[in-house]
């Protein structure tokens, strides 16, 4: 792993970095695949819509700055980057400091395969997901103690992945996914009004489904409608489609969703384009 603040490389963080004493930023993971920044359109726009919601003052030239060492220095860049942006160090308490925020750029070198469908089973999680301050709602902030919490339960169930119910008894989204979602033969994913967040392989999946004619509705969906799931699969920046093959001990049917993936050509996320 290799990290970089400011395009400058580091070896530790600062005691008074707000990132770490409050959360206090947002952050993006990426994938990086035989030198391709997967979806950096959707990664910068995700950032830049942060980072104007938390009234961060960010110059993104420093990722491409840290990008291009390390290009230099790897013959090929595979593995995932996230992106951190931090208000930076300041003084005990809230306010904010005048400076400008530190963007902090990780890379982690591994061996990446062209995307395909993953299969797993799945469920619904006991813990409830809170409501979100509405100016938040969306925004991948660095505060995702909620999602630990998740993960914990998920883990301990021996799912990879699991869907997310909130206080009002909605569904919202996976624990580190978003969800999509197969009811009386129409795909539904949650419309995200009160909290989850915003993902960029969601909205890429939105996008080539309306191309490709496919109708999807972004509305609530209650959990009374869960007997009701036909197919269910998640989707994030590193895998785009993890299809579930059961809802606790119900069987549900996976072929739509492989379809799905072939349909929308989502082994590609460099150079799709709509035939």
């Amino acid at each position: 792993m290799q990290c970089f603040k400011n395009a400058e490389k580091i070896y530790a963080v600062g005691i008074f970095d707000r990132a770490f004493q409050y959360g206090d930023g947002c952050f993006t993971t990426a994938r990086l695949y035989q030198n391709h920044f997967e979806l950096k359109a959707r990664h910068y726009s995700r950032l830049k819509h942060a980072a104007t919601h938390l009234f961060l003052d960010v110059d993104l030239e420093l990722i491409e700055q840290s990008l291009l060492q390390l290009k230099n220095e790897y013959v090929e860049l595979n593995g995932t980057l996230k992106i951190i942006i931090s208000r930076g160090e300041g003084q005990r308490g809230y306010s904010l400091p005048d400076h400008q925020a530190d963007v902090y750029v990780y890379y982690y070198p591994s061996e990446v395969k062209c995307f395909e469908p993953q299969l797993i089973r799945s469920g619904v999680l006991d813990s409830l997901m809170g409501l979100t301050m509405p100016e938040l709602v969306g925004i991948k902030s660095l505060n995702r103690i909620e999602q630990v919490i998740l993960k914990k339960e998920a883990d301990e169930k021996g799912w990879i992945e699991a869907l997310v119910c909130d206080v009002h008894g909605q569904v919202v989204e996976g624990v580190s996914s978003n969800c999509f979602i197969r009811i009386n033969d129409q795909w539904i994913t949650p419309e995200l009004r009160y909290n989850g967040v915003h993902g960029v392989m969601r909205a890429e999946i939105l996008q080539r489904m309306m191309q490709a004619g496919i109708d999807c509705q972004q509305r609530p969906i209650h959990q009374d409608e869960i007997p009701q799931f036909q197919s269910i699969f998640f989707s994030n920046a590193l895998s785009p489609m993890k299809v579930a093959t059961h809802l606790h001990d119900t069987i549900l049917e996976t072929q739509i969703c492989v379809e799905l993936f072939q349909t929308l050509h989502l082994s590609q996320m460099h150079e799709y384009v709509k035939a």
